[in-house]
């Protein structure tokens, strides 16, 4: 939230202190705010990758065609898309914080509920519950890590929201490995769904020990609130009156309950449709739901196996991403990455009609992976999280979000169906995509690296 944390309070009267000045929480509870929030991406990630382990046993148990079999992969998503558009109204009025409490819930209920559904009506609504959740999350984790971060850093620590996400896509992965080498096959894919349980109970926990982001707490007019919550995340007492006096006169601008408006946030608003419809257009949710089916389609004698390498090229490049994204900013990233993904798309588009060897397939899809991960995986959930002003900033990043989630339930419906009928046909569309955002980005993308929150909201307008 500031530009500078150090173990320095701000002393409020009633906040606990210690000798010297020094506050009860520091680096520390600062860090510990930001991977708490983080951890929302863990479980984002393992929940709608896991499905990936679990689709053939779906299909012979509640023999699924393409055209259901879409539905039952789609349901999170469907979920996703319910949970984006809502959260925003409860993140503005209630705080993050808050109704990560709430969505936490919804992540236990739906891993224990999917692991025991007895039909297939029942794991859908599960599954879609586990989407409000998963699309929730992906609105509001990501608004409290923008809110708290200081602004030279909040690139990357923003980034730990996504780097989480593809942690918790590899976690599934082994997992899903890991209980079809030691549990029956009957059962298995029960387990599979059922243990993302456990990390959804810790996240909730540990929701408990983090405070409200201080930005939303001035919102509300809670100013005492606000400094005890500086403190907490170390924030020196001169700096966090600065802070508070700055979103004070930021909120004289953009005053609480102001409503998301197209005429007051048109340029914004266009942004985030822009990055969210673009990041799934790239078919990354594709590739990593159907990762299986797509190697068995290219001959591959190792699906599992090379889904791994998958994984781990995910969380390396993203890695990767959020190293730079704070050095050579989003829009370069977004660039770069439209260029090498293109590429990459269209090898993957010539093995699958038969134009390259089945040999280059992993190679390929390595490299899509490497340059969305750097680019777009690094960039997506930082961008939409600090170009709107704070007063409707939940909401505007729900409408991005609620974007993402409506293009990735779209095209995860109906890959199946592509596919079905030209292999390589749903790769040459994600390529020719990548093409156009390239145009795009360079054309209209302001860069937003190491702006103050409340500084962005007068560039982007």
């Amino acid at each position: 939230m500031t530009g500078k944390h150090d173990s320095e309070a701000f002393p409020v009267p009633g906040a606990p202190q210690r000798s010297g000045g020094r506050g009860t929480g520091g680096r520390g509870t600062l860090a510990a705010a930001i991977g708490t929030a983080a951890l929302a991406g863990l479980l984002f990630g393992f929940d709608t990758a896991v499905i990936a382990g679990v689709t053939g046993d779906l299909t012979h148990l509640f023999a699924l065609t393409p055209e259901t079999l879409g539905i039952t992969v789609s349901a999170a998503l469907w979920g996703t898309l319910g949970g984006a558009l809502f959260a925003g109204k409860p993140g503005d009025a209630f705080g993050s914080r808050d109704s990560l409490r709430i969505l936490a819930a919804f992540y236990f209920i739906a891993g224990i509920g999917c692991a025991l559904a007895s039909s297939w009506p029942a794991f859908l609504i599960f599954r879609f519950l586990c989407g409000l959740a998963i699309g929730g999350s992906s609105v509001l984790a990501p608004v409290y890590i923008a809110e708290i971060a200081p602004p030279r850093h909040r690139g990357f620590l923003v980034g730990l929201f996504q780097l989480m996400i593809v942690t918790g896509i590899l976690f599934a992965y082994f997992s899903n490995a890991t209980i079809a080498g030691v549990v029956g096959r009957d059962i298995a894919w029960r387990w599979k769904l059922g243990v993302t349980a456990a990390p959804a109970l810790l996240f909730f926990i540990l929701l408990f020990a983090i405070p409200n982001s201080p930005r939303w707490l001035v919102a509300k007019g809670r100013r005492g609130e606000a400094g005890v919550a500086l403190a907490r995340i170390g924030t020196p007492p001169d700096a966090a009156e600065a802070e508070i006096a700055r979103v004070e006169q930021a909120l004289e601008r953009d005053p609480p309950g102001e409503k998301l408006s197209w005429r007051r946030h048109r340029r914004p608003i266009i942004l985030v449709i822009l990055v969210a419809m673009f990041n799934q257009l790239a078919g990354i949710n594709a590739v990593l739901y159907y990762l299986n089916d797509i190697f068995a389609r290219a001959g591959s004698l190792s699906p599992d196996r090379q889904a791994v390498l998958i994984g781990i090229a995910n969380l390396v490049f993203t890695l990767v991403g959020m190293a730079l994204i704070d050095r050579i900013g989003r829009k370069t990233l977004l660039l770069a990455g439209a260029a090498g993904m293109s590429l990459c798309l269209t090898a993957a588009a010539g093995v699958l009609y038969g134009a390259l060897d089945n040999s280059l397939m992993l190679p390929a899809l390595i490299g899509f992976i490497a340059f969305f991960a750097t680019s777009q995986g690094a960039v997506i959930w930082v961008y939409i999280s600090e170009i709107f002003p704070t007063p409707v900033r939940a909401r505007g990043s729900a409408l991005g979000a609620s974007t993402h989630w409506l293009m990735n339930a779209l095209i995860a419906g109906i890959f199946p169906i592509l596919v079905a009928w030209s292999s390589g046909a749903p790769f040459a569309i994600f390529a020719a995509a990548m093409v156009v955002q390239f145009i795009v980005v360079a054309a209209i993308f302001p860069e937003t690296q190491g702006v103050d929150l409340d500084e962005m909201a007068q560039r982007i307008e």
